[in-house]
């Protein structure tokens, strides 16, 4: 959930947002060749000889301008001046996280204890980051789109790391301007599962563990490949509706979401996959009802724990095979200890096991001893 996951998510920055920054670097420089970046869209790494460059090309939706972050080694002077980079001084010891997709990440590269703040601590599910909370090691920061600057500045990170919905980024003005660089963290706009987990690389590189996010992510990716391939030799492919109604619209994946993606790896004709949207599409109910009623699986349907919780949002439900069959399945009924919900927290770190999720419910003499991870089926 990043900080209250995608759907909830989306606010942020300040600054830190500034405008890609003209090439000022001295022609004399050394350009060594860029990181290996294999599915993220979102970022690219450059080394130089004495710094790396790091451009968010896509921040948020329908940036006009990406942001360039200059990391170079704590101690040194600025490699170069420009008005438009971000500069930081690396490798970070202290960082203020906004959003609970993050938390993984530091863990995975044995960086949790470097966390030294967070808002709305209650979202992360994570029992080793929550037992640095309950020890008072990371502070509470109060709601990410109205960080408490009082106490980000008592903390004294040496960055915070931050997202943004829209390219409204005033949250983050004042932290901006007191001299603590804020980086704004776009993965949550990848369309590939795998493109979001490589972000791992872009965190990385401000702690100096570059070497073990690629080892991290090459095995991540070798996990999602493999079981892609193994739902590929299936020649089953059961149809599959998705998403709820809020209000008086249905909300479903489109068809190049990462939704979708992860639907087409698992083997399954998801039923809107035609329709060459990232976002969610705005139905009626008769709409999904006249395309879905005869669907064999009804994969993410919302946060209800039960069917008859689902029955009693709407009654009309019912009226899907997929209901009468008992075939619906949720990511939201596993959560941490107040409340966190670990697909929106942990999920984007391990497409893989969702993906092997999906494949268990589709294919279920595929992965005979495997467990699902995130979804349940509603009883």
């Amino acid at each position: 959930m990043r900080t209250v996951f995608i759907i909830s998510l989306l606010f942020l920055l300040g600054t830190s947002c500034k405008k890609t920054p003209k090439d000022t670097t001295p022609l004399t420089v050394m350009y060594l060749a860029p990181q290996n970046i294999e599915y993220a869209s979102g970022f690219t790494i450059k080394n130089r000889e004495n710094y790396k460059e790091i451009k968010v090309t896509t921040p948020w939706p329908d940036a006009k301008e990406g942001l360039t972050y200059i990391l170079h080694p704590k101690g040194t002077e600025k490699p170069f001046k420009s008005p438009d980079a971000i500069f930081i001084e690396v490798p970070i010891e202290r960082v203020v996280l906004t959003s609970t997709t993050d938390i993984p990440i530091l863990e995975y590269m044995n960086l949790e204890e470097k966390l030294v703040g967070f808002p709305h601590t209650d979202y992360i599910s994570s029992e080793k980051t929550r037992a640095l909370i309950n020890t008072g090691a990371i502070k509470e920061l109060g709601e990410e789109w109205n960080l408490n600057t009082e106490v980000v500045l008592e903390l004294s990170p040496e960055l915070v790391v931050g997202f943004s919905s829209s390219g409204d980024t005033k949250a983050y003005d004042l932290i901006q301007k007191t001299g603590i660089p804020v980086v704004i963290n776009g993965s949550w706009l990848e369309e590939h599962p795998l493109g979001r987990a490589e972000w791992i690389k872009f965190m990385a590189a401000f702690f100096g563990k570059e070497k073990m996010a690629e080892d991290i992510f090459q095995n991540i990716k070798k996990e999602y490949n493999q079981a892609t391939t193994l739902a590929k030799n299936t020649t089953s492919s059961p149809t599959v509706l998705s998403g709820n109604m809020f209000k008086d619209i249905w909300h479903v994946p489109g068809g190049s979401s990462f939704v979708a993606k992860f639907l087409k790896d698992a083997n399954t004709t998801y039923l809107w996959e035609d329709v060459k949207k990232s976002g969610s599409l705005a139905l009626s109910f008769e709409s999904v009802l006249e395309k879905a009623q005869k669907a064999e699986l009804w994969i993410g349907s919302g946060n209800s724990k039960s069917l008859d919780e689902l029955k009693a949002k709407n009654h009309r439900y019912t009226l899907f095979d997929a209901f009468k069959n008992k075939a619906v399945y949720s990511s939201t009924l596993k959560m941490g200890s107040k409340g966190g919900l670990i697909y929106y927290e942990l999920g984007p770190m391990r497409p893989d096991l969702i993906l092997k999720d999906i494949i268990k419910i589709a294919h279920p003499e595929l992965l005979t001893d495997y467990e699902p991870y995130f979804f349940e089926k509603l009883n």
